[in-house]
């Protein structure tokens, strides 16, 4: 019998279709916690997987979102942004997203997040990002990924 999604990622796929994405969320066997078993988890490249996360800049918080190959550059991807980039505290990720640390989506937020996207993303065909639950991904491309979340391209090394 199929599992009911987590409303989170209901609300991911909800929000997928409004913005014209097929919404088809993935449900794993067991939540993945690292870019790395997400990657072997779904037989992807770990480049491929979206790791979606919240920084401050200048102390507004903004969403990144990196290569599961890269770590972020703070101090190049803060130059880039034209200020001060540091890793936001746990509970303002869960107060800006609403959703779980190692599930948290590109979109679904409560608040309307400022969105950035490594552009090594672009060198794989196909993405997977989290679905707002630490066991849910989407399959998706880097245009359509930035097309759904308004999201800029940048460097982020």
């Amino acid at each position: 019998m199929p599992r009911l999604l987590h409303p989170n990622a209901a609300h991911v796929a909800d929000t997928l279709i409004a913005r014209g994405h097929h919404g088809v969320i993935v449900t794993q066997p067991a939540p993945t916690h690292s870019a790395e078993q997400a990657a072997e988890a779904l037989g992807a490249d770990r480049g491929a997987i979206v790791k979606s996360l919240i920084f401050l800049l200048d102390d507004e918080p903004v969403l990144l979102l990196v290569s599961g190959a890269h770590e972020v550059n703070l101090d190049a991807t803060g130059a880039r942004l034209q200020g001060t980039l540091t890793r936001a505290p746990l509970d303002v990720v869960r107060e800006v997203t609403g959703q779980p640390i190692g599930g948290v989506a590109p979109l679904g937020h409560p608040t309307n997040l400022p969105t950035y996207m490594d552009t090594a993303l672009a060198a794989h065909p196909e993405l997977w990002a989290a679905a707002g639950h630490p066991d849910t991904v989407f399959r998706t491309t880097f245009p359509e990924l930035l097309r759904v979340t308004a999201g800029l391209s940048i460097d982020m090394d």
